[in-house]
């Protein structure tokens, strides 16, 4: 029997989506991860008779183990760092809303893991959703990562009765406010560190041939990388663009970031300052590749000061730019606070100043 009620208020939401993340740091969870992760053809663009017996038969044989022991080492007490901060981020949002008076619900999903995509629409929908803005968490446009994050939705909406409104934010790698927040985000840590001799904008990497099949990724990073130096005023020749987490023998985007480091170091750069504009949750990618094994492999070669800048998670100044980014996204819908509203909402932001002020737990 349907539990649609109809005649009730419609609502307005914003649902955030990021990548994903193991339930478990163990080699179960994952598994199960990995296999819904590298099993999206949006990620993995080889054909599938031939990509799935290996991915099968030998690839979630072995890393997953190898996977599970990295995620152990960068776990939360809370859980999975990536899956924390992007709850406290959507919180967060959520109260920033209620502070501008706006009657928006917000909810975050993975895109693969928990929680799911269609259960939070599904969510949502029963709250009385109506229109839903989707912001998937990547600054810088990729088919394997906003373009899978549509395709989850509207395969969601395929076996929907009733499809509520849907917009989607494509990037905001050169949004002001997101530009600014990196910027003050690095200022605070050479305020409390000082500045190390050369900045390092690490992005996650992506096969050379996305670009040439049509990705504007590429370009997007390259595009944060320079408002981002001319925010600060700093000379092109002291801030290198690198790219990480190769995987596979194929050419990926170049140049890499631990040769890159390497080579630094061999050139005799002591230190060095890490930044990952491409995320802005703290995850595995930057946690244990940069923090841990890129550091390693910087010492390793003759570096002494290795420095990793934390990314966005909740800092004020990015929560203040993903709500002028949701706002502008969501003009010409409803979104005025009704008296209907107010206690749920009041409640919600208060929710979200008890969590920003435990959010360096």
């Amino acid at each position: 029997m349907s539990t649609y009620r109809h005649g009730r208020h419609a609502r307005t939401a914003v649902l955030l989506v990021n990548l994903g993340t193991p339930a478990a740091p163990t080699p179960a969870a994952t598994r199960r991860y990995l296999a819904e992760f590298l099993a999206d053809p949006r990620v993995v663009e080889i054909p599938r008779l031939i990509w799935l017996p290996l991915l099968h038969g030998v690839i979630l044989r072995s890393r997953p183990r190898r996977s599970a022991a990295k995620y152990a080492g960068i776990w939360m007490p809370q859980g999975s760092p990536l899956a924390v901060w992007t709850e406290r981020q959507a919180t967060a949002l959520q109260g920033t809303m209620v502070e501008r008076g706006l009657d928006v619900l917000v909810a975050h999903a993975m895109r693969y893991g928990e929680p799911a995509v269609p259960a939070q629409l599904d969510r949502l929908v029963r709250e009385g959703a109506a229109r839903v803005l989707v912001l998937p968490l990547y600054p810088q446009y990729s088919a394997a990562t906003t373009g899978s994050a549509v395709d989850k939705v509207m395969q969601w909406a395929t076996a929907t009765r009733r499809v509520p409104a849907l917009r989607f934010v494509d990037a905001f790698h050169d949004e002001p406010g997101y530009i600014a927040a990196l910027a003050e985000d690095l200022q605070a840590h050479w305020r409390a560190h000082g500045r190390a001799e050369r900045l390092l904008l690490s992005f996650h990497g992506m096969p050379a041939r996305t670009l040439e099949l049509g990705d504007p990724y590429y370009c997007h990073c390259q595009k944060t990388a320079r408002l981002l130096i001319e925010h600060l005023g700093l000379d092109p020749k002291s801030v290198q663009v690198t790219f990480q987490s190769r995987f596979g023998k194929a050419r990926w985007l170049e140049p890499y970031t631990e040769p890159t480091l390497q080579q630094l170091a061999a050139t005799g750069v002591k230190s060095v300052d890490v930044v990952c504009p491409g995320f802005v949750a703290d995850c595995l990618e930057t946690l244990e590749e940069i923090s841990i094994e890129a550091r390693a492999t910087f010492l390793a070669a003759g570096g002494q000061d290795f420095r990793y800048v934390p990314c966005l998670n909740t800092t004020p100044r990015w929560i203040a730019a993903l709500g002028d980014l949701a706002e502008r996204h969501l003009q010409g819908w409803p979104v005025a606070r009704t008296d209907e509203a107010t206690r749920s909402l009041d409640l919600a932001a208060q929710r979200a100043r008890a969590l920003a002020l435990g959010a360096t737990d």
